[in-house]
């Protein structure tokens, strides 16, 4: 197939189940690549990683070279779920969370600190809004969904007793941490996966490659654009609104985060699986919030912070955070209404 004619669609998934569609328009080549390679096609990775699936483009004419650079990449985010995951119970994580209210410190390593240091930091510039001591929470409205019943009070109250970010304790010196209360659970589910691909991006790297694009289960990180473009174009997915933009973009990331998908109705009323830490209630506010950073953990922690904290109350850590920009879509008298911040110029 001649690649003048060429069209390359790749729906990536986000973690929410909603979609950014990558659409890689490959009209004409350089005499490079005709060099290189008569017929070039660009080459896609994909297996299963942290509980969903991972998928990685690269632009280069040397097949093996792009396959064994995915390959190491792909290790890098295994090797990383053995330090973050809450669902592995023999995790560093879940470690760390198993020995909480023992009054001790303990020794993390470096790639866990920099992740609870970033999610710290988050959490006090969001008073709590995101806060990755969550997991009691979490766990009780996995079940509450499972069951079609809201979670009991006293359960609540109690998990409420075991949550709070000021009971996550760093010791920056010595790269330790201490859980304060017995038999807290952490949960980086709104943090891990854009960690992942940061590194994984900067494994790509270390082999030669720049014009790639990582896909941790709907957090894009963005390399340099592919040859003779200025970008990769990526559609904003999920709720279809006619204002969202058509992206071109080039090292960046992308995470988009809403209420949709995973929710329990009761009542009439109905409760999403994102949690507001300060209420211990699935918010309900139907919305979406697309975020453009300059990392992966950056723009994966601030998409779930800002779907909790609304537009309004987002500017401010948006602004902290130099983010490019911000679309977010709530539903609101029986519409969807699109709000966007923009990085100033």
């Amino acid at each position: 197939m001649h690649l003048n004619s060429l069209w390359y669609y790749c729906y990536l998934k986000l973690k929410t189940s909603y979609f950014l569609s990558v659409i890689l328009l490959l009209f004409g080549r350089s005499e490079l690549w005709a060099k290189a390679k008569s017929s070039f096609e660009y080459q896609k990775f994909t297996e299963s990683c942290m509980g969903t699936e991972f998928t990685i483009l690269i632009d280069h004419p040397d097949q093996e070279l792009a396959r064994n650079t995915a390959t190491q990449a792909f290790n890098e985010a295994h090797r990383l779920n053995q330090i973050l995951s809450d669902y592995l119970s023999d995790s560093e994580l879940s470690r760390l969370s198993s020995n909480s209210g023992s009054s001790h410190f303990y020794p993390i390593t470096k790639d866990l600190f920099r992740v609870l240091t970033a999610s710290q930091k988050l959490a006090r510039e969001t008073e709590g809004a995101f806060d990755i001591t969550v997991g009691p929470f979490s766990r009780l409205w996995r079940i509450a969904r499972f069951r079609k019943v809201l979670p009991g009070k006293p359960k609540l109250l109690n998990a409420q007793r075991r949550v709070g970010y000021e009971k996550l304790l760093l010791d920056a010196k010595k790269k330790r941490a201490q859980l304060v209360e017995y038999a807290m659970v952490l949960d980086l589910g709104g943090i891990a996966k854009g960690y992942a691909a940061d590194q994984m991006l900067s494994v790509i790297k270390d082999f030669g490659i720049k014009r790639c694009l990582i896909d941790a289960g709907g957090d894009l990180v963005i390399g340099e654009p592919p040859l003779g473009k200025k970008g990769w174009s990526v559609d904003v997915g999920g709720k279809t609104h006619h204002q969202l933009p058509k992206l071109l973009l080039s090292n960046c990331s992308v995470s988009t985060s809403g209420d949709i998908e995973q929710f329990l109705e009761v009542d009439g009323t109905v409760y999403s699986h994102i949690i507001d830490p300060r209420t211990a209630i699935g918010i309900s506010s139907r919305s979406q919030v697309t975020v453009i950073a300059k990392n992966g953990m950056t723009s994966d922690s601030l998409a779930s912070a800002c779907l909790v904290l609304g537009f309004d109350a987002s500017l401010g850590v948006l602004r902290a955070y130099g983010v490019d920009a911000a679309y977010f879509i709530k539903h609101e008298n029986g519409s969807d209404i699109m709000m966007e911040y923009k990085k100033n110029p």
